[in-house]
């Protein structure tokens, strides 16, 4: 698979900061992670994200991976 291949996973970390009335700079202060690296994740540009990142982050937000990440084969990027 080539690494700019498009993909289904949608990220949907804007969605649950906004719903937690939290900011990307509050969050990575918190977890623990630069606000460049939540960045890369938020955007949908992240290659991988380690479960133990996942589970800071899903901790600090009172949160499920679920939450943060879904699967769309039709989306944009998804296959037609």
């Amino acid at each position: 698979m080539a690494e700019d291949e498009p993909h289904a996973i949608r990220i949907h970390l804007d969605r649950v900061l906004a719903e937690r009335g939290m900011t990307l700079t509050e969050l990575s202060e918190r977890v623990g992670i630069t606000v460049v690296n939540l960045s890369v994740l938020k955007n949908g540009r992240a290659k991988a994200v380690r479960f133990s990142t996942l589970s800071r982050i899903c901790d600090v937000l009172g949160c499920q991976p679920g939450d943060l990440i879904t699967h769309d084969p039709h989306g944009p990027d998804g296959p037609a």
